[in-house]
């Protein structure tokens, strides 16, 4: 079946590694169905190991592959910080909306925080797309294995959302479905990414940069504080370094 997987264009590639990553989420959301709780540390350090992944593949598989590719920093540079201030807006945005619907319901509060997760699986979809479209400049492990990060921290992301809305009320089936539906952009984004870089070669370089940067914004916003509130924290950095050391070694070893 892997060998098939290769034999795949790069945007079949990206568009299975994005119902993978899918699939996951709905895997993590579907515990709503079977348990009334779920152990937070496991969900924390998933998290951490998926931070530590992610930090690891945007160098190693995006922003080192875009310096092999051109010598202009402006472009690098350019492109990294735009991904992180697009992000950024993103945000600003939303919190702004979550703080105004707060006031309404605990319901509406997981509606938004649906809608948080929803979004920021958007630039996830788009780095899988672009890593495997620049897979000709680089080695396919490196993409695997950013698809295997993000996969791992989609887990705890669907259980996020299920488990909050099934408290508020919500029956099990619903809670499960809106958990799964948060990661349904991923497939799409990624096809979409895929093309852009297919179609566009010449901006290549940006384009990994950019989402190296939007990638680093995000784990640095959100899955790092995240594990970060458990209470063994040094344990939680452990398994962030664990994550980035397998990364690494995938990278250096095959």
């Amino acid at each position: 079946m892997f060998t098939r997987f290769l034999a795949l264009n790069p945007i079949e590639q990206a568009l299975i590694s994005g119902i993978f990553t899918f699939s996951i989420t709905t895997l993590g959301s579907a515990l709503v169905l079977f348990f009334k709780k779920i152990n937070k540390s496991l969900l924390d350090a998933m998290l951490a190991v998926s931070a530590g992944i992610m930090l690891a593949a945007s160098f190693f598989s995006l922003l080192n592959p875009a310096i092999e590719l051109t010598n202009s920093w402006i472009t690098i540079s350019l492109g990294f910080l735009l991904g992180g201030i697009s992000l950024l807006i993103c945000d600003f945005f939303l919190k702004k909306l979550c703080h105004n619907k707060k006031r309404v319901s605990d319901l509406k509060s997981s509606l938004m925080l649906f809608i948080s997760i929803t979004l920021h699986n958007i630039p996830e979809g788009l780095v899988i797309g672009v890593a495997y479209a620049s897979v000709t400049n680089h080695n396919l492990i490196g993409a695997l294995s950013l698809t295997l990060g993000i996969a791992i921290q989609n887990f705890p992301e669907g259980s996020a959302i299920s488990f909050p809305m099934r408290r508020d009320g919500v029956s099990r089936f619903k809670a499960f479905i809106f958990g799964s539906l948060s990661a349904i952009v991923e497939p799409i984004s990624a096809f979409i990414g895929a093309i852009l870089v297919l179609r566009i070669q010449s901006i290549l370089p940006f384009i990994m940069s950019f989402t190296a940067g939007a990638m680093i914004f995000v784990t640095v916003l959100e899955l790092i504080p995240e594990s970060q509130r458990n209470k063994k924290q040094g344990l939680m950095t452990l398994f962030l370094m664990l994550g980035f050391s397998l990364m690494m070694i995938l990278e250096i070893a095959l």
